[in-house]
């Protein structure tokens, strides 16, 4: 890492509650970009929403806290947030799925 650069990290989170169906992968892919984020943001089986949030870690702390806010008529019950795992390749942009 170079001096003066920011700290890059990746997590993955699994947002619950009304979350499909309510525009949240969309909002979240625009927040993302808003804050030079890259990922994803899909629709999982039982319900919620897988996201994964690459860039620098100040960022990235803010996305992940605007989870909980999501679209106007979703209603997030939980965040549950981890690490990636090491060696992901960072994605070019962020997309939904």
């Amino acid at each position: 890492m170079n001096e003066g650069t920011p700290p890059m990290i990746a997590r993955i989170c699994r947002v619950s509650g009304r979350v499909q169906g309510v525009y949240y992968r969309a909002t979240a892919a625009g927040r993302a970009r808003e804050l030079g984020i890259t990922g994803h943001a899909r629709n999982l089986p039982d319900g919620s929403v897988e996201i994964l949030a690459h860039g620098e870690e100040q960022a990235v702390e803010v996305f992940v806290a605007w989870l909980w806010t999501g679209s106007a008529a979703s209603k997030v019950t939980a965040v549950v947030v981890s690490d990636a795992p090491p060696g992901l390749q960072p994605p070019a942009q962020f997309t939904t799925g």
